[in-house]
């Protein structure tokens, strides 16, 4: 098990490494050659199915295809590859998104993707016979996530502080990395003191019973959008049509799931699984709740990035100015601004 105590500056540095790479990348899109593209290179999830393959067998994408070339576990490295131009599109936590543009990286947000309400959230899970109950019963003990550096862990750390942690104190709590799949088993085994644990891998954990939650991304920020899809700045600019139906594609996506009876949702992600042939396990999608997504058709707002411009400044993990908003993401592509959307 991978595991760090210092993660968000690490994860920030390898960003930073990375921009030589960004350079080399730029314009290895798809079309190549200033070309117009309509395929999009992606990485999906395993037994699961993303907003993106969703619109495109709904048919929103138009003439929009997408090209799978594999499975990532986390959001951080999904759009360092985006930066790198190993993929054409990828999603990740808007605070992993802020680090990636500090370092410099050439890539815009342009619809969110997943988030908390009430439904669907991430929370943080011990035993039922587990002593931790509150932010100092964390200090020593491990806690178990999908990835460092991102989601899991900013809400962790923004917990533990308004918890009363010192600095100090928060760096004895100890973060490992572990596949979405093998959380709940950790967690069971002892391996780990803490579970972090979403949307249908925690319902199903939850549904085995067991466990109880310490507390939940939802009730500590609320309803929000946690993560965005984003582009390299010089695809959008070679392709700006390409991304406009890919992020109205999304969005129509997203609102189909919002308004459509969940069992219709979930019956058509089987049905999506079953036609890719991945040979994957279906389980998880039946415990499928929302997206989550906060704006309208994944309208991103200012306030899902200055939480998180505003935590990683006040923890030491940028360097120089905030970065604003407004330069991190944009709403010109999606269709649903028009009915009041942002920038």
């Amino acid at each position: 098990m991978a595991s760090t105590r210092h993660p968000l500056r690490r994860t920030l540095a390898a960003a930073a490494a990375l921009l030589a790479l960004t350079v080399a990348g730029c314009g290895t899109d798809a079309a190549g050659g200033g070309r117009h593209t309509t395929e999009l290179r992606y990485q999906g999830s395993v037994g699961q199915v993303t907003l993106p393959e969703l619109a495109a067998d709904l048919g929103y994408l138009g003439d929009v295809t997408l090209h799978w070339i594999g499975n990532v576990t986390g959001g951080p490295a999904d759009i360092q590859a985006t930066a790198t131009g190993q993929v054409d599109f990828g999603g990740a936590f808007n605070g992993a998104i802020v680090k990636l543009r500090a370092a410099n990286a050439p890539i815009t947000a342009v619809v969110s993707y997943y988030g908390s309400d009430a439904q669907t959230f991430q929370g943080y899970y011990v035993p039922d016979d587990s002593p931790i109950r509150g932010p100092r019963d964390l200090i020593g003990r491990k806690v178990g996530m999908n990835t460092l550096g991102a989601h899991a862990e900013a809400v962790l750390k923004t917990w533990l502080a308004r918890g009363g942690l010192t600095p100090a104190e928060i760096a004895k709590v100890e973060l490992v990395a572990l596949p979405p799949v093998n959380i709940e088993q950790s967690l069971r085994a002892g391996q780990i003191d803490v579970a972090v644990l979403g949307g249908v891998i925690r319902d199903k954990a939850v549904a085995n019973g067991g466990i109880r939650t310490v507390f939940t991304d939802h009730e500590l920020l609320g309803t929000f959008s946690a993560g965005s899809y984003v582009f390299r700045d010089d695809f959008i600019r070679r392709n700006p049509e390409t991304v406009r139906a890919f992020v109205t594609g999304v969005g129509k996506a997203i609102e189909w799931a919002r308004t459509q009876p969940r069992e219709t949702v979930v019956a058509r992600f089987e049905a999506i699984i079953a036609k890719r042939g991945r040979n994957e396990d279906p389980s998880l999608v039946r415990y499928w709740k929302s997206s989550g997504v906060a704006g309208q058709g994944g309208l991103i707002s200012d306030r899902e990035f200055t939480t998180w411009i505003d935590w990683l400044a006040d923890s030491g993990e940028l360097k120089g100015g905030r970065p604003k908003p407004a330069d991190l993401y944009t709403n010109r592509f999606n269709g649903f601004a028009a009915a009041g959307g942002g920038a």
